[in-house]
């Protein structure tokens, strides 16, 4: 059991919220006795969302669209759930009087028990699983404790990966953010060399071709500093209006920078 918890809350490289909740809803369905079926809603914008469905491979397009389609109404057990954060369960589809339409699209696809519970998130907006098993009264009060025990581990886990996936993003911008300093530096350098001039006049030089050319700051250095590379720097500052003269007069920059 130990082991099963610990693979929900597992994050591996290139992991999504979807992915986590799919690997989540297969533990549920391999671990829980008796379930044969586990669903992930979550709100959005524009209202419940099911983002991960595991093993509802037998149901024909039809039947499997219909309980979607039910298990997403303002009117049934799923929204309730998500709007009060409080479970569900519905013992036998065939008896339950409370969600008729949602207890016939049940039926219709084979199952005779089904039980709601609110997934532990930072999201304000909610989010629940719902497992469905084919015998009526499947969920006892040992199968009940035990998806309580799992959705506490996967609310968890849909935190982390958030926070992974959040850290990753910013960790990638800062060190996009850093590349391009250090490609102006570079370029900025290439210039002071070329017409010595200050730093400060350097700068101002880059920007300058960066408007004459309409192309931002940063592609402008990266071509200046592969144009060093190469050879051609002469020309790729006529090409940003830059220099002037002939191409091996150690040419001026174009414009008063004083």
């Amino acid at each position: 059991m130990a082991q099963e918890l610990a693979e929900v809350g597992r994050l591996v490289d290139g992991d999504d919220v979807a992915a986590v909740l799919e690997r989540f809803g297969r533990r549920v369905v391999a671990t829980v006795a008796d379930c044969s079926e586990a669903v992930i809603v979550v709100n959005s914008a524009d209202g419940p969302e099911a983002v991960a469905r595991t093993g509802s491979d037998e149901q024909d397009e039809a039947t499997e669209s219909a309980l979607l389609a039910a298990m997403l109404e303002v009117a049934g057990p799923v929204s309730q759930v998500l709007t009060y954060a409080e479970p569900h369960r519905i013992r036998d589809t065939m008896t339950d009087p409370r969600w008729p339409r949602f207890s016939q699209a049940a039926l219709a696809a084979g199952y005779r028990s089904t039980v709601w519970l609110p997934l532990p998130t930072s999201n304000d907006l909610g989010a629940a699983i719902g497992l469905f098993s084919a015998k009526p009264n499947a969920f006892d009060a040992l199968s009940y404790d035990l998806v309580l025990l799992f959705t506490l581990h996967a609310g968890v886990a849909f935190d982390n990966v958030q926070l992974f996936t959040d850290s990753r993003s910013l960790i990638e911008q800062l060190q996009t953010a850093l590349g391009t300093r250090t490609v102006i530096g570079q370029a900025q350098g290439i210039v002071m060399r070329r017409y010595g001039v200050s730093a400060d006049i350097a700068q101002v030089i880059l920007a300058r071709g960066s408007q004459n050319s309409n192309t931002k700051l940063r592609i402008v250095a990266g071509d200046l500093v592969k144009a060093q590379e190469q050879g051609s720097l002469v020309t790729a500052l006529r090409r940003y209006g830059l220099g002037s003269g002939p191409a091996d007069a150690g040419d001026e920059p174009v414009g008063s920078y004083a």
